[in-house]
């Protein structure tokens, strides 16, 4: 298994995560069977690396997770997040970043995740409401105490990243990134670099529709959080494919599936990132991790930054929203 140093830590991390997120929520029917088989064979292969959330699931994705690491912690770094407030029904209920919800939302992961300790404890979304000081100070409270080994934020701004580190070192930055998202390279990128700050790429896949496996609306399950997505929608949808048959042509000339062709392109972008795509399947976590072992030429990365430049995804990532919470 190819390793990447994690930020301001003595951790290396698999080259390849696992985002545990579908797993319990969001990606139609769940299977739990399969999904502690998937994070068990990920473990065997190599991979290191597992993401998880509070309010995945509403807490069920960090149980489920504690659940399969039950006698492999020491094999794990583990990353769980903070923030993301959700009702008993489920339903968003806004972002926490106060110093005393920080502590009561670490203890609760902990005793989800049948854990002592949390190896990356991010902010999931930053509070507006509280300065950044408070909410990172707070995080580097429970580093002193031993309950969080080492600290990250979620979808943060330039700005905000420069004072959050001033306060804690920060070691990972976690933010959308792949072919059809590319935003993070004008300003985020640049920061975590200059910052040594590993920056972690979720939804490298684009939640799924660059594996070319959604052709159509109707392919989605009725209770697939996507059908709500913007570029999943409408013309949307069409001018999107259009990306995933450039992408699937270039994967086609070298045998390859698009979704490993992604996912090179995004661990061809630097050491200094890792990319966490999710499966609950084992089938497709061994596709994704044979995305190590296929290297691309320069021409070919010239082909697919062509195919695939900024801004080339029809619609916003997220309802409007949830758009407010990004970058902040």
């Amino acid at each position: 298994m190819q390793m990447r140093k994690l930020g301001h830590s003595p951790l290396t991390v698999s080259a390849l995560g696992l985002g545990c997120m579908g797993m319990s929520e969001f990606y139609g029917p769940q299977r739990e069977e399969e999904s502690v088989a998937t994070i068990h064979r990920a473990l065997d292969l190599g991979v290191n690396f597992l993401d998880t959330a509070d309010a995945y699931g509403r807490g069920d994705n960090e149980k489920l997770v504690g659940r399969a690491l039950q006698g492999r912690r020491d094999q794990v770094v583990l990353a769980t997040k903070f923030g993301n407030v959700r009702d008993a029904e489920g339903r968003f209920a806004g972002i926490n970043g106060r110093p005393e919800y920080v502590r009561q939302a670490c203890e609760a992961s902990l005793s989800r995740l049948q854990m002592e300790t949390i190896d990356l404890y991010y902010q999931h979304r930053v509070d507006r409401s509280v300065p950044i000081e408070e909410t990172v100070g707070a995080m580097a409270r429970l580093v002193e105490e031993g309950k969080v080994r080492f600290v990250g934020l979620s979808e943060a701004a330039p700005a905000t990243i420069r004072r959050a580190h001033r306060t804690h070192p920060i070691s990972a930055l976690q933010t959308e990134y792949s072919l059809w998202t590319r935003d993070p390279e004008e300003q985020i990128l640049p920061v975590c670099e200059e910052l040594g700050i590993t920056f972690v790429a979720y939804s490298p896949l684009g939640c799924g529709f660059l594996t070319g496996r959604f052709q159509r609306y109707e392919d989605l399950a009725p209770d697939d959080w996507r059908r709500n997505h913007p570029r999943f929608q409408g013309e949307n949808f069409q001018r999107n494919l259009e990306l995933v048959r450039r992408v699937e042509q270039i994967a086609a000339k070298k045998g390859w599936k698009p979704s490993q062709l992604a996912l090179a392109w995004v661990l061809a972008q630097g050491e200094g990132i890792v990319p966490i795509p999710g499966t609950a399947s084992r089938v497709h976590l061994q596709e994704n991790l044979a995305a190590l072992e296929l290297p691309l030429t320069l021409h070919e990365l010239a082909q697919l930054n062509e195919a695939a430049p900024q801004g080339v995804a029809a619609g916003d990532r997220y309802a409007e929203a949830a758009m407010k919470a990004v970058n902040g």
